[in-house]
């Protein structure tokens, strides 16, 4: 095998391929980088779970295919002098690579034991911008589930529907939902469950820009082609929570808050509150003023912040850091807050019809002095 490519896109392409590429295995070649120089040059990491391959311009001299030490490769690959890399692998896998002056000698592997990428036909894709499917995931995968008790719950579920596109994640404390809106709707109806730690490297990958993604599905399997990265999934399996029922509707009260003040005094009173000294931030709504108050054993907070509308005196204790990364994630200027009694969860719903999202967080019972 012999190809030669530009520094700057080879080392792009292994920082994204890298990302899956097992740490440990008993499975020795998925600890290296497959690659693969047929029609273009095309580097594959796979840890059984997500594959990633990016594919990459490159004059290609001699096609072939074998594993590369990912860690070595990577470093050497970034410390060599900017300009084309003339990468030479023999028949008995020794690896040559040369950069103007810089010259290494490493040794590859024989591809013939790394395992098959799961088979996901690229037809009846979806397609969405990238900055859409970024909102997204963005928007709710802080709220997934951490503890494998319901391990569908640790992957964001997708739903696909008519025009939109919404996503959902949950954790029995909080629940997240986005929803895109596309130009033209659907003919099918989808639904699944895509792992968190598959769409973290999913986010890293996509940009900010109106360029569509496309993403399709097999039984078990999803696959998602970015510009030039492929990332393949294992989809979870089990019986996502029915977030339709859940979430209250018709709320009676429903009160008005910028985003940013509210925001700023829930960071300000969680500042006592941390994993060691837990306690609930507890919301007094009044009329034109939230009140929110917490005590620790290493101290007290209390602030203000204006609202619209009266909370009627409700009372509720919530999770500090549940309501900031709510609020974190809302793209509004201003957010409805939507209660119906002590007891009962709070749903952060939009103020502008142009967005589309629900945010509930379930409250803590706290002591009535």
């Amino acid at each position: 095998m012999r190809f030669t490519c530009e520094k700057s896109m080879l080392v792009t392409g292994l920082n994204i391929a890298s990302r899956t590429v097992a740490q440990k295995s008993s499975l020795s070649v998925i600890e290296g980088i497959l690659c693969q120089a047929g029609t273009n040059l095309c580097l594959t990491g796979y840890n059984m779970e997500t594959a990633i391959t990016y594919e990459i311009e490159a004059d290609i001299a001699d096609p072939g295919v074998c594993i590369l030490p990912a860690k070595l490769f990577g470093d050497i690959i970034r410390r060599l002098p900017e300009g084309p890399v003339t990468v030479v692998v023999d028949d008995n896998y020794k690896v040559s690579i040369r950069a103007g002056y810089a010259s290494f000698t490493i040794s590859a592997e024989n591809a013939d034991d790394y395992p098959e990428l799961p088979d996901v036909s690229a037809s009846r894709c979806v397609s969405i911008p990238q900055l859409a499917l970024k909102e997204l995931i963005s928007g709710t995968i802080f709220a997934v589930a951490e503890n494998q008790g319901r391990p569908v719950h640790t992957g964001v579920k997708f739903e696909v529907e008519g025009d939109t596109i919404s996503a959902i994640a949950v954790d029995g404390f909080r629940l997240a939902r986005r929803t895109y809106h596309m130009a033209e709707p659907m003919e099918r109806k989808l639904a699944f469950v895509v792992p968190a730690a598959a769409l973290k490297e999913v986010e890293k990958i996509l940009t900010d820009s109106d360029e569509n993604v496309t993403f399709s599905l097999s039984p078990k399997h999803i696959l998602y082609q970015i510009g030039s990265a492929t990332l393949i999934c294992r989809l979870l399996d089990g019986e996502f929570l029915d977030w339709r029922r859940v979430v209250p509707t018709n709320c009676p009260v429903k009160l008005c808050a910028h985003v940013s003040d509210l925001a700023a005094s829930i960071e300000r009173v969680g500042l006592i509150v941390s994993e060691k000294y837990k306690s609930p931030v507890r919301c007094v709504f009044s009329n034109q003023v939230l009140l929110l108050k917490t005590n620790t054993t290493i101290g007290a907070a209390e602030d203000r912040c204006a609202i619209a509308g009266d909370g009627k005196e409700l009372e509720i204790g919530f999770n500090v850091r549940y309501l900031a990364d709510a609020l974190r994630a809302i793209p509004s200027e201003e957010v409805i807050l939507e209660l119906t009694n002590g007891l009962s969860p709070i749903v952060l719903t939009p103020a502008e019809e142009k967005y589309d999202y629900s945010y509930m967080v379930l409250p803590v019972r706290i002591k009535t002095n």
